[in-house]
């Protein structure tokens, strides 16, 4: 059987942390090309790897016959032409999260995906975490018994990214700290809770700390330094309540505030049990037993959840079938986005 033949588009940061390794640790493909528009920076892929083409310009490869399959590991901005570019050309595509800036380009993602019959997934990886599908199971098997609220806070003191760069800037980016960190833990809970559909959400975001760059105190930061000619007009905290079929949601979400202490977790709370999910590492579980309180944090080994959705799509490509990163399986969870962002720009809720 031929390899699947790969190709990676945008080669800074996501790609060479996730992407790249993961090919290259599978043995169904093989990289045939690198692609960025920086130069000189494809050609540094190719001779870091000993694989593939250097290419600055996309659309030079979209009519290739060999590529089978694209992972998207660009700026927010180009996810959906990129993405619908090669969808259109009859390949696959990974495309890193969020699936694009705003909701309407997410369907145009989709409406692309139905229309070309081929894999589109997004990388939302936490959906082939162990722990992550753990608590899945738990859930599905009622040991929490009914899952009637999550709560879930993702909040940093100072850390805004590249600030006065792309991704502080709504026209790249398409949001803030929503985009690009909560939109893995709404995927998580929307993925453990099996998906319910958003009913109402109610939001606010603030950009306050980060708009005045030149006085934004921060230690370190990453994708900097700050771009002091730039502008940062997307949220660096945000607040919302979303109702679902299912359970209510809470988020809190900060790059920046002026509460020095970060907080990653989200809790599920049932009427039997509860778990405390630590982004990124292990879980509790918080029951009682004959009148007595107890907390659990069960010992695990965890597969590389980078590597298992590189897996998955390959596998995905070959037999067809939709796996849990297909852009079908996280609508919901933009549309609760756009929701968030239209209800704070509203100051109403919204009714979905």
């Amino acid at each position: 059987m031929d390899k699947i033949k790969v190709a990676v588009i945008g080669c800074n940061t996501i790609a060479n942390l996730s992407h790249i390794p993961a090919y290259m640790a599978n043995n169904d493909c093989e990289i045939k090309y690198f692609c960025d528009i920086v130069p000189g920076r494809a050609e540094e892929m190719v001779a870091k790897y000993g694989v593939g083409k250097a290419v600055e310009n996309y659309r030079d490869i979209l009519d290739d016959r060999e590529l089978d399959a694209v992972s998207v590991c660009t700026t927010n901005n180009v996810h959906k032409l990129i993405s619908v570019d090669f969808l259109n050309a009859g390949k696959n595509v990974l495309c890193e999260k969020p699936a694009a800036r705003n909701y309407p380009e997410v369907l145009e993602m989709q409406d692309a995906c139905k229309k070309s019959g081929k894999i589109l997934n997004i990388g939302v990886m936490n959906r082939f975490n162990t722990g992550v599908n753990r608590i899945k199971k738990m859930i599905g098997e009622g040991e929490l018994g009914e899952v009637y609220h999550v709560y879930c806070s993702f909040r940093s003191s100072r850390s805004i990214p590249g600030l006065g760069g792309g991704f502080t800037t709504k026209d790249i980016a398409g949001g803030g700290v929503l985009l690009d960190w909560g939109v893995h833990f709404l995927d998580i809970i929307m993925y453990c809770v099996g998906d319910p559909p958003p009913r109402t959400v109610s939001g606010q975001a603030y950009c306050k700390l980060g708009k005045d760059i030149k006085n934004y105190t921060f230690l370190d930061m990453w994708a900097g330094p700050p771009n002091y000619n730039g502008v940062c007009n997307v949220e660096d905290f945000i607040t919302g309540m979303i109702r679902t079929e299912g359970p209510t949601i809470t988020i809190n979400g900060a790059w920046a505030q002026n509460i020095f202490v970060e907080e990653s977790y989200i809790d599920f709370i049932g009427d039997k049990a509860g778990v405390r999910l630590n982004y990124g590492a292990d879980f509790t579980v918080y029951t009682t037993k004959d009148g007595a309180m107890f907390k659990t944090t069960p010992q695990f080994s965890s597969a590389n959840a980078f590597y298992n959705i590189i897996d998955e799509f390959l596998r995905s490509i070959r037999s067809g079938e939709k796996n849990p990163s297909h852009i079908d399986n996280v609508m919901a969870t933009a549309r609760i986005m756009q929701a968030l962002y239209d209800s704070s720009e509203k100051r109403q809720e919204i009714v979905l």
